[in-house]
């Protein structure tokens, strides 16, 4: 067995996001919370004891973890790959493939208009 730590991806060094279950509301760490005081930076579970959510006034325990957003999907190591596809955020990679495949689309349906 080997005694390397796990390598993790990006998305999973990033700070998690939260949303809560009562009102879909996401609570982003990088962001913050401007209505409550909450400076940008300040993790999920650094928030203040009395902190609710702007939205509904839900308690933290009604939020539940969504993830890392906007983070690359990949290693580290491995952003300077791939024309620069491997920076693109697991959003940006589907909007890329199904843009290239409708646009695709069109232009086979568009062959039925030359007669």
């Amino acid at each position: 067995m080997s005694d390397r730590p796990k390598e993790q991806t990006l998305a999973e060094k990033a700070p998690s996001s939260y949303e809560c279950r009562l009102c879909g509301y996401v609570y982003e760490p990088s962001k913050g919370d401007a209505k409550s005081s909450v400076a940008a930076g300040t993790l999920f579970e650094d928030l203040p004891s009395d902190w609710r959510c702007p939205v509904c006034g839900a308690r933290p325990n009604q939020f539940t973890n969504i993830g890392a957003v906007g983070a690359a999907s990949g290693f580290e190591e491995n952003l300077n790959y791939g024309l620069g596809v491997n920076r693109l955020t697991p959003g940006q990679k589907n909007l890329l493939i199904f843009g290239a495949l409708m646009i695709a689309f069109l232009l086979f349906m568009s062959l039925y208009a030359l007669d």
